[in-house]
């Protein structure tokens, strides 16, 4: 080995899985697929984030439930992002790119009661949800079924993150209406 390093670079063709989908296909999916990894991971920070920094009287079940959620967040890019590489797209590459394609905002507020954390995460996963469901349609116009299949279970699994949140702010409201309790 030589003291020298040869920086190589390879042109998108070498990147290109042969496929049977057209190339204005697979960039369809490819340009509805990656802004929602891009937002996958844009709100596994935010959830992280919240995670980290919850508190009050229900610090360990929010923890935990975030926690929870920022997982299944992270392994849906995954899911993604090699699906995109099945049919023989490109992905994401760098936090810059992620933040030029995520339609999520980032929360740097230092702190957050945890009532606005849950709902702020509730309204980024309903967000999340009419991305997804688009980029189903996407899939399924473009004769992708299998990154179509693919997305439907990330959606149950987002579907599923929107119901433990919003169930969350229906214990906070019922616990404030039962008989005897003063309103905060």
């Amino acid at each position: 080995m030589t003291g020298s390093t040869k920086s190589h670079t390879s042109s998108p063709n070498q990147l290109a899985t042969p496929t049977d989908l057209r190339p204005e296909e697979v960039q369809a999916i490819c340009k509805a697929v990656n802004p929602l990894i891009a937002d996958a991971l844009a709100l596994y920070v935010k959830t992280k984030n919240f995670h980290w920094h919850v508190s009050g009287s229900h610090f360990r079940d929010y923890h935990m439930l975030m926690d929870e959620q920022a997982d299944a967040l992270l392994d849906s890019v995954d899911v993604m992002a090699e699906r995109v590489r099945r049919i023989g797209g490109t992905t994401i590459r760098s936090i810059g790119q992620i933040s030029q394609l995520q339609t999520i905002d980032d929360d740097q507020d230092e702190f957050v009661p945890p009532e606005q954390m849950i709902q702020r995460l509730l309204a980024d996963n309903r967000h999340i949800a009419k991305q997804q469901r688009d980029a189903i349609e996407v899939c399924d116009k473009h004769r992708d079924t299998a990154t179509s299949n693919r997305l439907q279970e990330i959606l149950d699994g987002t579907e599923r993150r929107i119901w433990f949140l919003y169930e969350v702010t229906q214990g906070a409201e019922s616990i404030q209406a039962m008989p005897g309790r003063k309103a905060a």
